[in-house]
């Protein structure tokens, strides 16, 4: 499993280094960030340190819980979420691509709901992100 493109917990990742590390790729990122700004407008962004392991990803949080989790790797980037039962049921109902509806069935569930990582490496699966954005937030 590829780690963060940033692993030193002292360097805090910034703007300059978050556009080489993602490439082509960044302007999704934006796209990606400014999506959950217009749907939550009181979410608050941080970078998080998971440790050697893990290294450095970039969560977006409301009031009670993470929205969304960007993880930057080399060229690209993945998108995390976790859902809750009621949010995963609205996917499974809903017009977001099989491939993820299946990775979601198929992840384990916790407490907190089953998680899911995406990997985004072109613009294709933005629609479904954007969608998974308005379902987190909503449930």
């Amino acid at each position: 499993m590829p780690i963060s493109s940033f692993i030193h917990k002292n360097q805090i990742p910034n703007e300059e280094a978050l556009v080489l590390a993602l490439g082509k790729t960044h302007d999704l990122w934006k796209m990606i960030q400014t999506e959950v700004n217009l749907c939550a407008a009181d979410a608050k962004p941080e970078w998080h340190y998971s440790g050697v392991k893990f290294g450095w990803s970039y969560r977006i949080k409301d009031k009670k819980r993470v929205i969304i989790y960007l993880l930057p790797r080399d060229q690209y980037f993945k998108v995390a979420f976790v859902f809750g039962q009621k949010a995963t049921d609205s996917i499974m109902n809903s017009t977001i691509h099989n491939q993820i509806k299946t990775t979601l069935q198929e992840a384990k569930v916790y407490a907190e709901g089953r998680g899911i990582r995406i990997d985004i490496k072109e613009a294709s699966l933005i629609e479904d992100v954007k969608k998974l954005i308005l379902i987190k937030i909503n449930h």
